[in-house]
């Protein structure tokens, strides 16, 4: 349910600031009090189906449109004034479309892989803190609670290729799997250093330990310290590969695999896949907006008039625009070249990163000149890291050359 506990007076008194709060109670007070903990969680529920339901309908549009006009194209402009109704003649045709299963395959296990994954890409959300006071499930160890929600998303993409019943389905999903696998390490490894100096698993409580600004202008934000910036970095480029965005997307590789995994699906089968894609990116992009960017918390102590969910909305779609500009930008990598880029260079930089987190929680105390050797120290454990493991990825490399045909 989302849950109400005492806020400070000002901002969060602001009409604004408490109106899902109040939404809620106005839906709910005149229920038996038996009765309203079950609704209010039933409306919590309603609220991230919905909203993030909305948000992958608007996304797929946005990515589409941006990445046309990228290219040089207009992108979807027929359906609706500017396009803004093709999501759902999208939806109406996956719905429509006829769904075909191998004779071979294993009807069951076919059928729940792909609700199993959105599933499990939704239920993450539950313990993401979107604004103050906006949680849906208030847990000590809610970090664990997610990354283990995530990393069962592995057992429906196996369950994909294995049900099809057809050679390259398997293979392709061996392929997946060996990618999440890799990145699954990274990605955790990233996290440990924000636990071990916010000094607590729950969301909400990483999100109240970057609370307050230096000076009313600096946010003390995980990102904006020499760590939590590598940290930062590290995290985003393994979401990247868990969520087989590009130049991770070997998983359904169109051009190597015939859509890998995805091979014997079609219609609205295949779209809840597509579906399961977007709402894990959002899901990963909403966790890196709690552990990195301050969570709900405004970037100025001067903004703090805004409410602290519009302030989470903005991180959460500056983060997912990433997503697309990258797609945009890079070219897909080859397996040798993914799997090289995480063991030989996102573990160990993350290994490095996990001392480096220590460091900065036991000197939290340390102030004046102390305060700067600090920081130069954490940023000389940043960047020569960096460095050193990325001559040592490179090396045996000599630089590419580019031929291009004569006129």
């Amino acid at each position: 349910m989302i849950l109400a506990a005492a806020a400070p007076a000002s901002p969060a008194d602001a009409w604004l600031e408490r109106a899902p709060l109040l939404l809620r109670d106005a839906l709910t007070g005149w229920l038996p009090d038996a009765l309203r903990p079950w609704v209010a969680a039933l409306l919590s529920i309603a609220t991230i189906l919905g909203v993030f339901g909305l948000l992958f309908a608007y996304m797929t549009l946005a990515e589409r449109k941006i990445l046309g006009r990228i290219q040089n194209r207009p992108g979807p402009n027929r359906t609706g004034p500017f396009g803004l109704l093709q999501p759902f003649a999208d939806a109406i045709k996956a719905l429509t479309k006829e769904d075909i299963v191998p004779r071979a395959a294993d009807q069951v296990l076919h059928f729940l892989a792909p609700v199993v994954l959105v599933a499990l890409s939704l239920i993450g959300l539950a313990v993401i803190p979107f604004g103050r006071n906006l949680v849906a499930v208030e847990l000590e160890a809610s970090v664990l609670y997610f990354f283990a929600a995530g990393a069962a998303t592995e057992l429906s993409i196996f369950m994909a290729g294995w049900a099809s019943r057809n050679k390259y389905s398997l293979l392709a999903a061996m392929r997946a799997l060996a990618q999440l696998i890799s990145y699954e390490v990274p990605l955790l490894l990233s996290m440990v250093p924000v636990v071990v100096v916010a000094g607590s698993l729950s969301t909400t409580g990483i999100v109240a330990a970057q609370g307050g600004w230096a000076a009313g202008v600096w946010p003390h934000w995980h990102a904006l310290t020499p760590w939590g910036f590598s940290a930062f970095g590290v995290f985003m480029v393994a979401a990247l590969a868990e969520s087989n965005r590009s130049p991770f997307d070997l998983p359904e590789a169109e051009s190597e695999l015939i859509a890998g995994h995805l091979t014997e699906y079609s219609g609205f089968k295949y779209a809840l896949f597509f579906m399961a894609e977007y709402l894990g990116m959002a899901a990963l992009s909403a966790m890196g907006v709690t552990l990195f960017l301050g969570g709900w918390q405004a970037p100025l102590a001067v903004l703090e008039f805004i409410p602290s969910y519009v302030w989470f909305g903005m991180k959460l779609l500056l983060l997912l625009l990433g997503f697309i500009w990258i797609r945009a930008t890079f070219p897909r990598l080859r397996i040798d070249q993914l799997t090289r880029l995480s063991w030989k260079f996102l573990v160990p930089l993350a290994l490095v990163n996990l001392v480096n987190g220590g460091l900065w929680a036991v000197t939290s105390d340390w102030t004046g000149a102390a305060g700067v050797a600090r920081w130069v120290v954490s940023a000389l454990l940043v960047v020569v890291p960096f460095v050193v493991l990325g001559r040592s990825l490179t090396a045996g490399y000599g630089p590419r050359t580019y031929r291009y045909a004569s006129p």
